[in-house]
């Protein structure tokens, strides 16, 4: 049986923590930053969790992380 692949793009914007949880970052801070709030964007910083109904499928891209 081959290796099982894992999805690059995935691989590039999750990280699994130890606890199980996968850890993605903020969105809505790339770009049009003009418009939104001091007080916004300081809170669009750092990372949080995914939702725990999308972890499985984000795991399933990401075989051996």
């Amino acid at each position: 049986m081959p290796k099982m692949k894992t999805k690059r793009g995935a691989a590039k914007r999750f990280r699994v923590r130890p606890s199980g949880g996968v850890k993605r970052a903020q969105a809505f801070k790339r770009h049009i930053l003009t418009k939104k709030t001091t007080k916004n964007k300081r809170q669009l910083r750092g990372t949080t969790e995914v939702a725990a109904v999308d972890a499985p499928a984000i795991k399933a891209l990401l075989p051996y992380a």
